[in-house]
């Protein structure tokens, strides 16, 4: 390499790192104040708050389940009904991310939320006052609120990440996209304690859970809405508006602001223009950064749900019981929650520190472990012996090594692959396999073990996970600290700006060399 040549290299490396990156998030890398990070934290929360309801509505069979099918009781459901009761909600919450794609790009993040609340408090309402004096009348009733419900939870796996995403610095996006798992989590150990503590009055519980959605529905009021999807809609004001609360400015025509909306234009622009402005959805689909991320995120779905993590939350009670577990079926549940809540909060940290394939790679043989743990366990019975503690264990064992990555990981990065103009119509596309796969494997799960038994289940659950490790290894994309344009740069096959300046100072070096 020649002097000019060198001298070239310089100024553009120098140019790159004066000029604004016309990265949406990357306008603003040196820039986050500790208010604008408190602003975007607070944002996150209260956008997630919403998600605590239909965490509740996942774990509501386990407790319900006992009294619902107990002869000793009034009303009582079949065996048959009381599985629909238990699956019907998996049914309905793909159609549940479909829409929630449909409504992300067409009315926004925000009112996506508002949706999500209302037919949740219509849910828990009917449940709250269902027949105490037919059983066909209480099964309809209680199957048409869980087809509700069942939506709301299809609805909710998108949008409070993908707001979480798009409003959060690119430092703090990985634990704040986790907080969708989080609060799904305390919404599970929610539903799970009132039903230790309720035990014989799941209406009762009903009527708790409408009250806190009522709640959730008034904080979403304050929220300002998405910048980004206000860009995509061309409302320039109002997303400049939003920005700045977002960003916790309050000076006009701020350069930052200025550049952070330039950047998101062109990202938009650019992805409308190689689609010609008139291409449906599916078109798009064909684009490598849309069907790549798409093929990963459906994969790793399919691992999340038949490593029979999604079976052991919504049968928590009654798969102690097949388990082996000792102690109260409703204490395990809790347990299982409890376990869950705390492991989600370990993982924001360890999701910032190590990234997204390390955690995955090590829950996926926690998991296969576990279970394996507990086939042996079934295979030779430790039930009241000194060593009936051994199954408690790995149950909650379990639950810890699936919420390090197999459990928590897939709705986060759901949100954070996608391009943004197509970013809420993938991702519903995404949760619609992902839901899917869970009322397949939620429907023949009992079938299964009557006809295989508890340790060929275990032991089929164990070898998936096993399955779920090479597929991690090779396959899952790392996002640690990437903005949302690099990892769409990634799946693009283009080079992002980072990675030309790291080429750059090689080349320099080597001609000093």
């Amino acid at each position: 390499m020649s002097g000019k040549d060198t001298a070239e290299v310089e100024a553009a490396l120098t140019t790159e790192k004066s000029t604004p990156s016309k990265s949406p998030n990357h306008a603003v890398l040196t820039q986050l104040t500790s208010r604008a990070a408190i602003v975007q934290i607070v944002m996150a929360v209260v956008a997630n708050i919403t998600i605590i309801s239909s965490g509740m509505g996942i774990g509501f069979p386990s407790i319900a389940m006992i009294e619902l099918t107990n002869s000793t009781t009034s009303v009582v459901l079949t065996e048959s009904d009381a599985t629909w009761f238990a699956s019907i909600t998996s049914i309905m919450c793909p159609f549940g991310g479909l829409l929630s794609g449909y409504l992300l790009d067409k009315v926004g993040r925000k009112k996506t939320l508002y949706f999500i609340n209302i037919i949740s408090i219509v849910s828990w309402a009917i449940m709250s006052f269902a027949s105490r004096t037919d059983s066909t009348t209480l099964f309809i009733q209680l199957i048409v609120a869980r087809i509700i419900i069942g939506i709301a939870i299809g609805l909710s796996s998108t949008p409070a990440s993908v707001y979480a995403a798009e409003v959060a610095h690119p430092n703090l996006r990985g634990r704040l996209t986790l907080l969708t798992a989080f609060c799904t989590a305390i919404g599970m150990l929610s539903i799970y304690t009132l039903g230790y503590v309720f035990k014989n009055d799941w209406r009762f519980v009903c009527m708790l859970c409408g009250g806190f959605t009522v709640v959730s529905l008034l904080t979403v009021v304050p929220l300002p809405e998405s910048p980004s999807w206000l860009v995509s809609k061309k409302r320039m004001p109002k997303a400049e508006r939003c920005l700045k609360v977002v960003r916790a400015i309050k000076e006009d025509n701020h350069p930052e602001i200025r550049a952070e909306l330039d950047a998101l234009e062109d990202n938009i622009a650019r992805f409308r223009s190689t689609q010609d402005g008139k291409k449906s959805k599916l078109d798009q689909l064909k684009k490598p950064e849309v069907y790549k991320p798409l093929a990963i995120m459906c994969t790793f779905f399919f691992f999340q749900q038949f490593t029979g993590i999604f079976v052991i939350i919504v049968y928590a009670a009654s798969f102690s019981i097949e388990a082996g577990v000792a102690i109260d079926p409703f204490l395990s549940a809790v347990f299982v929650g409890l376990t869950r809540v705390v492991t989600t909060v370990l993982m924001s940290f360890i999701s910032d520190k190590f990234g997204r394939r390390p955690p995955a790679l090590f829950s996926g043989f926690g998991m296969a472990t576990c279970m394996f743990g507990l086939a042996v366990c079934a295979i030779h019975p430790v039930k009241g012996t000194s060593l009936g503690w051994i199954p408690t264990v790995l149950l909650v064992a379990f639950i810890f090594t699936a919420t390090l990555g197999f459990l928590t990981l897939p709705f986060s990065m759901n949100a954070e692959v996608y391009p943004t103009k197509i970013r809420g119509f993938a991702s519903g596309l995404t949760i619609f396999f992902g839901y899917t796969m869970s009322f397949i494997i939620l429907k023949i799960y009992p079938s299964m073990v009557e006809t295989f038994g508890n340790s060929n289940v275990f032991i089929l659950f164990g070898c998936l996970s096993m399955l779920g490790i090479a597929f991690v290894y090779f396959f899952l994309p790392e996002t640690k600290g990437r903005t949302l344009e690099e990892i769409e740069n990634h799946f693009r096959g283009k080079k992002s700006s980072d990675k030309l300046e790291v080429e750059m100072k090689t080349m320099l070096k080597a001609n000093e060399a």
